[in-house]
């Protein structure tokens, strides 16, 4: 059986988060995300130039096309989530608004 390494759940990097627990002010808790925030789409940035470089690779010959399409497709998968969180924050900062006080 082949069994296919590329794609295991230990591959997946996740940015690391050091909250601490109830002890911090709220500007240092916006400091945080932000911080999280930055590190996220700096990641997501990465991998588009990492497709981007590979896509050059691949036309001088360098590497293969599976190589090519892995890196492409996480590149894709990235700007996606970082689309829908943008969507999903811009819809509760909405519904935050409508509230009436």
């Amino acid at each position: 059986m082949i069994e296919n390494t590329m794609f295991k759940a230990s591959a997946i990097q996740t940015p690391k988060v050091n909250m601490t627990q109830g002890n911090s002010t709220p500007t240092e808790t916006i400091n945080q995300f932000s911080s999280y925030l930055e590190d996220a789409i700096t990641q997501v940035a990465d991998q588009e130039k990492h497709a981007s470089e590979m896509s050059t690779e691949f036309v001088l010959g360098n590497v293969n096309v599976d190589q090519v399409m892995v890196a492409s497709q996480q590149a894709l998968l990235s700007l996606q989530l970082t689309t829908q969180v943008r969507n999903k924050v811009i819809e509760a900062y909405q519904e935050i608004m409508r509230i009436q006080m």
